[in-house]
């Protein structure tokens, strides 16, 4: 009897147990208007163009209640966003999933492996090819023997257009139609290619060169992405280039759209060295935040994981740029001009000279992940802070000019690191002169997008910051 009495208790308190296991894992979901609030606290307090908007002053609400009345008439939070955010700000970004957002940040996204550009045809027909940028390693794309310059016009047999391409390549699975180009005529080959997605983290060090060049050593770096977690390996592509013994140097950003200002930072005293504690950048905030916030970025000797920088003490370095480079490979740019020679090759960059960083649901100033609201994931990365180098050089919005103009060929893009691939050989021609193919290539091509462009992080530069 006692037996059946101690089982009963115990499958009672088996139920209640369970009761109570289920209600914690239910996950209260946060109304419009919290959220909302999250997004004006946010703004409010760091927002570079703060400004701009006059909601977002600190007298522009009497209480709470007109507040959020003011919020409430906004359908979502992302069309309160996008009202806050001042006209000449393209790049603050709100998301729904933040776990998606930090995967990205740290480089992990899904992905085939093909890297493309997006071009409109030269008719004027609106029909859009794409270009096969580079493929890379261990990814579905490189079991397929797609390579660098491979022309694409179709996709699960419908013709890519300007205004079906983003929801054509959204899929897991797609098939592409392969084509030639002869920089005027798209040509159908016939061949098609399946593609399928899948997590991937990319190593940003996509090649690391030493060229010997008329017995010249030159260095050769293509760096796709200033990715924190990738810094060693970074710093062990330079580490090789001391060993090799360049003389130059040649650092490929043309498909770079940023990532981390303490990247750039160390990736600048790699290229250096004799600068070290000297001013890389300085930073200009909202009028609220300046005095206490806005710090300069210096050059240093070793990474944030306190591994040595391997310098190589050049006082000249070539940058290979398109439009496509922005953010932190801008400050790069930007920020080694006052100190050394820095020749830039190709294209006018982006125009990207704000930084961000990652704002929780959370109290102000830290806005942290660890105190974030669980019943969300939103999560946003407002412009904060705009750079200027030592110079004070800043605001330019049409992008940093090249001192040798010269545009990628979509009919003959070359090999990566080919002596003979366009931008690399007009920079080898400064350094060794001799003349280079025209800058310019065929007429009516616009480049729409790219493979990036659906990245959370796309363009963006990432402060590494840690307020209390």
């Amino acid at each position: 009897m006692k037996k059946n009495i101690i089982l009963l208790l115990f499958a009672v308190l088996l139920v209640f147990t369970s009761c109570f296991k289920d209600n914690d894992d239910i996950l209260q979901q946060a109304s419009a208007l919290e959220i909302q609030n999250f997004i004006y606290r946010g703004l409010n307090f760091f927002y570079l163009y703060k400004a701009d908007t006059p909601e977002l002053a600190n007298d522009a609400f009497n209480s709470q209640e007109e507040l959020d009345s003011f919020l409430s008439g906004f359908a979502t939070p992302e069309a309160l966003f996008d009202y806050l955010i001042s006209d000449q700000d393209p790049f603050s970004l709100l998301v729904d999933d933040y776990v998606e957002l930090e995967n990205a940040l740290g480089g992990t996204t899904l992905n085939n492996g093909m890297e493309y550009g997006l071009v409109t045809y030269p008719d004027g027909s609106g029909n859009v090819f794409g270009y096969v940028r580079y493929i890379l390693p261990n990814t579905d794309a490189a079991t397929t023997g797609l390579e660098r310059g491979d022309i694409f016009f179709s996709v699960d047999g419908q013709q890519l257009t300007e205004n079906n391409f983003s929801e054509l390549l959204a899929p897991m699975t797609y098939t592409i139609g392969l084509a030639t180009f002869d920089g005027s005529e798209i040509s159908p080959t016939g061949e098609t290619v399946t593609l399928t997605k899948s997590e991937y983290t990319e190593n940003p060090v996509y090649m690391a060169e030493t060229l010997t060049v008329n017995g010249q050593k030159i260095g050769y770096l293509m760096y796709n992405a200033f990715t924190r977690e990738f810094d060693s390996e970074l710093n062990a592509a330079f580490a090789q280039f001391q060993a090799d013994g360049i003389t130059e140097l040649i650092i490929d950003l043309r498909y770079n759209g940023g990532g981390s200002v303490e990247t750039s930072s160390d990736l600048s005293s790699m290229i250096t060295g004799q600068f070290n504690g000297e001013v890389f950048y300085t930073e200009e905030w909202n009028a609220d935040r300046q005095d206490e916030y806005a710090s300069s970025g210096l050059f240093n000797n070793v990474l944030s994981n306190g591994e040595p920088i391997n310098s190589l003490n050049l006082s000249q370095v070539y940058v290979l740029a398109t439009g496509r480079t922005a953010s932190a490979s801008e400050l790069v740019i930007n920020g080694l001009d006052p100190y050394i020679n820095v020749i830039q090759v190709g294209e006018n960059t982006r125009g990207k000279f704000q930084a961000s960083f990652l704002l929780y649901d959370a109290p102000a100033p830290g806005f942290s992940r660890s105190e974030a609201n669980p019943d969300h994931t939103y999560a946003m990365l407002p412009l904060v802070f705009k750079t200027a180098n030592a110079n004070g050089v800043t605001d330019f919005v049409n992008g940093l000019e090249p001192d040798i103009f010269i545009e990628e060929d979509y009919s003959n893009l070359g090999t990566l690191g080919d002596v003979n691939e366009r931008l690399l050989a007009a920079a080898l021609s400064d350094i060794f002169p001799a003349p280079f193919p025209d800058g310019t290539r065929s007429p009516g091509l616009e480049e729409l997008s790219d493979s990036k462009a659906s990245s959370a992080v796309d363009q963006l530069m990432i402060a590494e910051k840690n307020f209390k």
